[in-house]
């Protein structure tokens, strides 16, 4: 590749003008487009269809540019209707979300990496050119985190219930903290009836017949250790 095309994505002007100088600064990287929205982020790929896109999750705007609280952390959406549309198109997400939640769902909806803003110069350059060259990365701290969160998952949830399988698992876990399956859906980048869907396989798995006593059950087996925000 003799040169990466970007294209950078994020609401707050100082950064995306920073962000933006510095990667064109770089031997070999050239910024061809900035986005604030979601719908401006999606039409900007189509027209320019960039290598690599730098994504932040937590985009204020609606899809149509308009400020919606609802929509808050948008750039897992606009990341899932990119790689959905432009499929060679890496899309690396550079955000101050470094929850577990926020990680997740950015992979699911297809993210190649994830970088936090406290991210340097150089590992921003590694984390583009290593998408841009079909390589998953993630930050120092986020693989830390990513370890942990997979390997107590993997270890509690597969050793209390192991006729289910892992998404089964997950959407459990969330269902253990008490979200709702809108909550559960917007989480796991799913639609509402497919965790409907799952939900109704947990009960019959596990042979139990309403949400509550479910929960009651995923509680006692060490899940959902934390309260839902």
């Amino acid at each position: 590749m003799n040169e990466i095309r970007v294209v950078v994505v994020d609401d707050h002007p100082v950064f995306l003008i920073g962000m933006s100088a510095l990667l064109d600064s770089l031997d070999g990287i050239t910024v061809v487009g900035r986005a604030a929205t979601v719908a401006g982020a999606i039409e900007l790929v189509e027209a320019e269809r960039p290598h690599v896109v730098l994504m932040d999750l937590d985009l204020t705007g609606g899809p149509d540019g308009t400020s919606d609280p609802a929509l808050a952390g948008s750039g897992v959406e606009a990341t899932r209707q990119i790689v959905a549309r432009q499929p060679e198109t890496a899309v690396l997400v550079v955000t101050m979300l470094g929850d577990d939640d926020s990680l997740f769902a950015a992979i699911r909806a297809g993210a190649r990496g994830y970088l936090l803003k406290g991210a340097t110069p150089v590992e921003v350059e590694r984390g583009v050119r290593a998408v841009a060259n079909g390589e998953l990365l993630l930050g120092a701290e986020v693989a830390r985190r990513a370890v942990t969160y997979l390997s107590a998952a993997r270890t509690r949830g597969a050793s209390v219930f192991p006729e289910l399988t892992g998404r089964e698992r997950e959407v459990l876990e969330m269902i253990a903290l008490g979200y709702d399956n809108a909550t559960v859906a917007r989480r796991l980048v799913l639609s509402t009836k497919t965790v409907r869907n799952y939900v109704y396989g947990i009960l019959a798995k596990l042979d139990v017949p309403d949400r509550g006593q479910l929960i009651v059950r995923a509680r006692e087996a060490g899940l959902g250790g934390e309260d839902a925000d």
